[in-house]
């Protein structure tokens, strides 16, 4: 029985293989919805979520019914852990009934605590520290658009949060160059850097948007202010005046550079509307590729 907290979870050899059922799947898509049972027919997955969602809980209920199974939406607001029952007595219910859990929160230290005490496989659907199932698309999606990642240069520009943690992460996982522009005071974890570069992983952090994006392969960015920081957004937008990915920047990339970005965007504040809609940006698969990358984690996950 394994875990996904984060993707250094995975072996850079599961991770491949992983990636490799993405391929399969979304390409065998149209045919495998006509099979039944599905590989995981009669399974059931809970979606345990107390922060909003778009495309994750999307792409793991529509993954789910794809491969044949059930999925449960719990929102805290609706569950007894919305009136403080431990995440520990909550897990080990669940895991009575359900096959697997996906789970998205506030505090890594929280899901932590949720797997501990599940007897099932737990996702991590997303935490203030780490965004691993969003990475397994965002790689998925630059192999598409560019080939083999390793040895490829990814510019990080903006906050250094969940998103940068697990693109560090990911650096150290598939072998890539990452530079990280951060404004003064929104770095990315220091220890999280150093134990990446102990895993041989080639990250720097820079002092400006320009330098990490010169002759970058892709430029990867994230909302100023997430979800939790609405308070903060006013004092982030000043702090990062000069991060915004533009036309500019994208310029100094690689030619053939793409733009990534996890989704929702604000036009006009970490990204223009030019690069967003523009040629360069691969936004739309990346969103579509958490489908077909959550599907493979789930079987994988299920020994399916």
């Amino acid at each position: 029985m394994r875990h996904f907290l984060r993707l250094w979870d995975l072996t850079r050899e599961e991770a491949r293989a992983i990636l490799a059922r993405a391929r399969e799947l979304k390409a065998r898509r149209e045919e495998m919805r006509r099979e039944h049972p599905g590989p995981l027919f009669g399974r059931t997955l809970a979606l345990v979520f107390d922060k909003a969602s778009t495309r994750t809980r999307v792409s793991f209920e529509v993954g789910m019914m794809e491969l044949g199974g059930h999925t449960l939406y719990l929102h805290a607001s609706t569950t007894q852990l919305g009136r403080g029952e431990p995440p520990e007595d909550t897990a080990r219910v669940l895991s009575r009934m359900v096959d697997v859990i996906a789970v998205r929160t506030h505090a890594h230290a929280t899901l932590e605590r949720f797997a501990a005490f599940s007897s099932v496989p737990v996702i991590n659907a997303l935490t203030d520290a780490h965004h691993p199932c969003q990475l397994l698309a965002d790689v998925l999606t630059f192999e598409e658009h560019r080939g083999e990642i390793a040895g490829a240069t990814i510019a990080w520009v903006g906050d250094g949060n969940n998103m940068a943690h697990s693109w560090i992460e990911a650096a150290a996982l598939f072998g890539f160059r990452l530079r990280l522009a951060c404004p003064e005071g929104f770095a990315p974890d220091a220890a999280l850097v150093e134990e990446a570069r102990r895993r041989g992983a080639d990250v720097a952090l820079v002092g400006a948007p320009e330098e990490a994006a010169l002759g970058a392969d892709a430029v990867v960015t994230d909302v100023w202010a997430s979800m939790g920081q609405e308070e903060e957004a006013e004092a982030r937008r000043r702090a990062f005046a000069g991060y915004q990915v533009d036309g500019r920047l994208m310029r100094l990339a690689a030619p053939d550079a793409i733009f990534l970005h996890c989704l929702p965007a604000h036009r006009g504040e970490e990204v223009a509307a030019e690069v967003l809609e523009g040629p360069q940006s691969v936004v739309w698969d990346e969103a579509e590729n958490r489908l077909h990358t959550q599907k493979a984690l789930l079987l994988f996950l299920l020994g399916a």
